[in-house]
Protein backbone atom coordinates (compact mmCIF):
# COMPACT_ATOMS: atom_id res chain seq x y z
CA UNK A 1 0.00 0.00 0.00
CA UNK A 2 1.26 3.60 -1.19
CA UNK A 3 2.45 5.62 2.16
CA UNK A 4 0.33 8.12 2.95
CA UNK A 5 0.08 10.93 5.25
CA UNK A 6 -1.81 14.04 7.30
CA UNK A 7 -2.17 17.77 6.12
CA UNK A 8 -5.04 19.73 7.43
CA UNK A 9 -5.76 23.87 7.34
CA UNK A 10 -7.62 25.47 4.31
CA UNK A 11 -4.65 26.96 2.22
CA UNK A 12 -2.12 23.68 3.08
CA UNK A 13 -5.24 21.24 1.79
CA UNK A 14 -6.32 23.51 -1.23
CA UNK A 15 -1.87 23.43 -2.54
CA UNK A 16 -2.29 19.87 -2.30
CA UNK A 17 -5.48 19.31 -4.45
CA UNK A 18 -4.34 21.78 -7.11
CA UNK A 19 -0.50 19.79 -6.87
CA UNK A 20 -2.15 16.55 -7.38
CA UNK A 21 -0.81 14.89 -4.06
CA UNK A 22 -4.20 14.43 -2.39
CA UNK A 23 -5.44 10.69 -2.28
CA UNK A 24 -8.34 11.22 -0.03
CA UNK A 25 -10.21 14.87 0.76
CA UNK A 26 -11.89 15.14 4.26
CA UNK A 27 -14.50 18.41 4.75
CA UNK A 28 -16.04 18.75 8.41
CA UNK A 29 -19.77 17.85 7.43
CA UNK A 30 -21.75 21.13 9.06
CA UNK A 31 -19.10 23.53 7.28
CA UNK A 32 -21.15 25.99 4.64
CA UNK A 33 -19.57 28.72 2.89
CA UNK A 34 -17.28 29.23 -0.55
CA UNK A 35 -14.22 28.14 0.96
CA UNK A 36 -16.57 24.79 1.06
CA UNK A 37 -17.42 25.13 -2.28
CA UNK A 38 -14.10 26.17 -3.89
CA UNK A 39 -12.65 23.31 -2.51
CA UNK A 40 -15.37 20.90 -3.37
CA UNK A 41 -15.35 21.91 -7.40
CA UNK A 42 -11.48 22.03 -6.98
CA UNK A 43 -11.73 18.16 -5.70
CA UNK A 44 -14.20 17.29 -8.07
CA UNK A 45 -12.08 18.75 -10.87
CA UNK A 46 -9.00 16.65 -9.73
CA UNK A 47 -10.98 13.54 -9.04
CA UNK A 48 -10.46 13.48 -5.51
CA UNK A 49 -12.64 11.33 -3.48
CA UNK A 50 -14.62 13.25 -0.78
CA UNK A 51 -15.78 12.55 2.57
CA UNK A 52 -17.84 14.20 5.47
CA UNK A 53 -16.77 13.59 8.99
CA UNK A 54 -17.69 15.72 12.40
CA UNK A 55 -15.19 17.90 13.72
CA UNK A 56 -14.41 15.48 16.68
CA UNK A 57 -13.23 13.03 14.02
CA UNK A 58 -11.13 15.62 12.24
CA UNK A 59 -9.66 16.83 15.80
CA UNK A 60 -8.60 13.25 16.05
CA UNK A 61 -7.30 12.56 12.74
CA UNK A 62 -5.02 16.08 12.86
CA UNK A 63 -4.16 15.38 16.61
CA UNK A 64 -5.66 18.20 17.87
CA UNK A 65 -4.13 20.23 14.93
CA UNK A 66 -6.29 23.83 13.64
CA UNK A 67 -7.36 22.00 10.46
CA UNK A 68 -10.18 24.84 10.13
CA UNK A 69 -12.41 21.61 9.02
CA UNK A 70 -10.35 20.53 6.14
CA UNK A 71 -7.95 17.55 6.09
CA UNK A 72 -6.36 15.73 3.58
CA UNK A 73 -4.47 11.91 3.25
CA UNK A 74 -1.86 12.73 1.11
CA UNK A 75 1.34 10.88 -1.26
CA UNK A 76 4.37 10.47 0.95
CA UNK A 77 6.56 13.75 0.72
CA UNK A 78 8.88 13.53 -1.55
CA UNK A 79 12.58 14.93 -0.91
CA UNK A 80 14.51 16.16 -3.89
CA UNK A 81 18.26 14.90 -4.22
CA UNK A 82 20.82 17.36 -3.82
CA UNK A 83 22.67 16.16 -7.18
CA UNK A 84 19.33 16.94 -8.77
CA UNK A 85 18.97 20.71 -7.89
CA UNK A 86 22.71 20.85 -8.35
CA UNK A 87 22.18 19.94 -12.04
CA UNK A 88 19.21 22.18 -12.13
CA UNK A 89 20.99 25.47 -11.02
CA UNK A 90 24.58 24.26 -12.81
CA UNK A 91 23.81 26.85 -15.65
CA UNK A 92 23.13 29.72 -13.38
CA UNK A 93 25.11 32.60 -12.45
CA UNK A 94 23.17 33.02 -9.37
CA UNK A 95 21.14 30.28 -7.08
CA UNK A 96 19.76 30.74 -3.47
CA UNK A 97 19.53 27.99 -1.26
CA UNK A 98 18.69 27.75 2.37
CA UNK A 99 20.35 24.52 4.79
CA UNK A 100 18.67 24.44 8.25
CA UNK A 101 21.07 22.91 10.84
CA UNK A 102 18.93 21.12 13.17
CA UNK A 103 15.36 23.23 13.29
CA UNK A 104 13.10 21.26 15.69
CA UNK A 105 10.40 23.74 15.25
CA UNK A 106 7.76 22.79 12.31
CA UNK A 107 6.38 26.16 12.96
CA UNK A 108 9.63 27.22 12.44
CA UNK A 109 10.29 24.90 9.15
CA UNK A 110 6.91 26.12 7.68
CA UNK A 111 7.71 29.88 8.04
CA UNK A 112 10.84 29.80 6.18
CA UNK A 113 9.24 27.71 3.83
CA UNK A 114 6.78 30.37 2.68
CA UNK A 115 9.54 33.22 2.88
CA UNK A 116 11.67 31.12 1.01
CA UNK A 117 8.99 30.61 -1.88
CA UNK A 118 8.16 34.26 -1.60
CA UNK A 119 11.81 35.14 -2.39
CA UNK A 120 12.42 32.23 -5.24
CA UNK A 121 14.74 30.36 -2.91
CA UNK A 122 15.88 27.68 -5.29
CA UNK A 123 15.96 24.96 -2.50
CA UNK A 124 15.76 24.24 1.23
CA UNK A 125 18.75 21.54 2.69
CA UNK A 126 17.54 19.79 5.73
CA UNK A 127 19.47 17.11 7.90
CA UNK A 128 17.86 13.20 8.48
CA UNK A 129 18.63 13.54 11.99
CA UNK A 130 18.23 15.53 14.98
CA UNK A 131 16.00 17.74 12.86
CA UNK A 132 12.61 18.29 12.05
CA UNK A 133 10.86 17.04 8.47
CA UNK A 134 8.06 17.95 6.57
CA UNK A 135 4.76 16.96 9.06
CA UNK A 136 1.53 18.21 8.87
CA UNK A 137 2.52 21.21 11.18
CA UNK A 138 5.44 22.61 9.32
CA UNK A 139 2.99 22.32 6.18
CA UNK A 140 0.42 24.44 7.41
CA UNK A 141 2.69 26.90 8.85
CA UNK A 142 3.39 26.77 4.99
CA UNK A 143 0.37 27.30 3.78
CA UNK A 144 1.09 25.62 0.94
CA UNK A 145 5.18 26.66 0.19
CA UNK A 146 6.11 22.93 0.63
CA UNK A 147 4.27 21.97 -2.16
CA UNK A 148 6.18 24.41 -4.51
CA UNK A 149 9.82 24.41 -3.02
CA UNK A 150 12.62 21.35 -3.38
CA UNK A 151 13.52 20.11 0.10
CA UNK A 152 16.22 18.18 0.17
CA UNK A 153 17.56 16.06 3.05
CA UNK A 154 20.68 15.17 3.77
CA UNK A 155 21.79 12.32 6.54
CA UNK A 156 25.67 14.52 6.56
CA UNK A 157 25.09 18.85 5.88
CA UNK A 158 29.51 18.96 5.99
CA UNK A 159 29.48 16.40 3.05
CA UNK A 160 26.68 18.53 1.47
CA UNK A 161 28.66 21.72 2.11
CA UNK A 162 31.87 20.53 0.52
CA UNK A 163 29.32 19.75 -2.77
CA UNK A 164 28.11 23.24 -2.43
CA UNK A 165 31.26 24.76 -2.77
CA UNK A 166 32.55 22.34 -5.37
CA UNK A 167 29.71 23.59 -7.26
CA UNK A 168 30.60 27.46 -6.84
CA UNK A 169 28.21 28.26 -3.78
CA UNK A 170 29.63 30.85 -1.36
CA UNK A 171 28.18 29.04 2.23
CA UNK A 172 27.35 32.13 4.81
CA UNK A 173 26.01 31.71 8.46
CA UNK A 174 24.71 33.77 11.10
CA UNK A 175 26.51 34.60 13.64
CA UNK A 176 26.83 37.87 16.83
CA UNK A 177 29.99 38.65 15.20
CA UNK A 178 30.18 38.81 11.38
CA UNK A 179 29.40 40.98 7.89
CA UNK A 180 26.05 43.30 8.71
CA UNK A 181 23.92 41.91 6.66
CA UNK A 182 22.90 45.29 4.98
CA UNK A 183 26.82 45.20 3.66
CA UNK A 184 26.59 41.49 2.88
CA UNK A 185 27.77 40.72 -0.79
CA UNK A 186 25.10 38.19 -1.92
CA UNK A 187 26.34 38.16 -5.80
CA UNK A 188 26.44 34.39 -7.40
CA UNK A 189 25.60 31.38 -5.55
CA UNK A 190 24.39 31.30 -1.93
CA UNK A 191 24.06 29.05 0.30
CA UNK A 192 22.87 30.21 4.05
CA UNK A 193 22.55 28.31 6.87
CA UNK A 194 20.11 28.85 9.65
CA UNK A 195 21.18 27.06 13.00
CA UNK A 196 19.32 25.34 15.59
CA UNK A 197 16.51 27.23 18.03
CA UNK A 198 19.06 27.19 21.22
CA UNK A 199 22.61 26.79 19.92
CA UNK A 200 22.88 27.99 16.43
CA UNK A 201 25.13 26.51 14.16
CA UNK A 202 27.05 23.55 14.80
CA UNK A 203 30.87 23.79 15.30
CA UNK A 204 31.98 21.54 12.54
CA UNK A 205 29.36 23.90 10.01
CA UNK A 206 30.86 27.03 11.47
CA UNK A 207 34.75 25.89 10.30
CA UNK A 208 33.34 25.09 6.96
CA UNK A 209 31.13 28.70 6.49
CA UNK A 210 33.08 31.54 4.42
CA UNK A 211 31.54 34.79 6.03
CA UNK A 212 29.37 35.23 8.67
CA UNK A 213 26.20 37.75 9.08
CA UNK A 214 25.02 39.74 11.55
CA UNK A 215 21.69 40.93 11.83
CA UNK A 216 21.79 44.36 14.39
CA UNK A 217 20.13 44.22 17.42
CA UNK A 218 19.75 47.26 20.01
CA UNK A 219 16.91 45.82 22.44
CA UNK A 220 17.53 43.46 25.17
CA UNK A 221 17.17 40.29 23.54
CA UNK A 222 19.91 39.57 21.75
CA UNK A 223 18.81 36.62 19.37
CA UNK A 224 15.88 36.42 16.94
CA UNK A 225 13.48 33.73 16.06
CA UNK A 226 15.05 31.32 13.48
CA UNK A 227 12.40 31.89 10.98
CA UNK A 228 12.24 35.74 11.39
CA UNK A 229 16.47 36.03 11.22
CA UNK A 230 15.82 33.97 8.14
CA UNK A 231 13.25 36.08 6.69
CA UNK A 232 15.27 39.50 6.95
CA UNK A 233 18.21 37.26 5.15
CA UNK A 234 15.92 36.16 2.32
CA UNK A 235 14.81 39.20 1.81
CA UNK A 236 18.40 40.66 1.45
CA UNK A 237 19.45 38.55 -0.66
CA UNK A 238 16.20 38.77 -3.06
CA UNK A 239 16.60 42.95 -2.69
CA UNK A 240 20.33 42.82 -4.15
CA UNK A 241 19.26 39.45 -7.02
CA UNK A 242 16.38 42.74 -7.66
Amino acid sequence: MENTDVIYGLHAVREAIESDTVNKLYIQEDLRGKNVDQIKDLAGQKKVPLSWLSKTELNKLSENGVHQGFLARVSQFAYTELEEVLDQLKEKESATLIILDELTDPHNLGSIARTADATGVDAIIIPKHRSVGITPVAVKASTGALQHIPIVRMTNLSQSLDKLKASNFWIFGTDMNGTMYNEWNTSGKVALIIGNEGKGIGQKLKEQVDEMITIPMVGHVQSLNASVAASILMYEVFRNKK
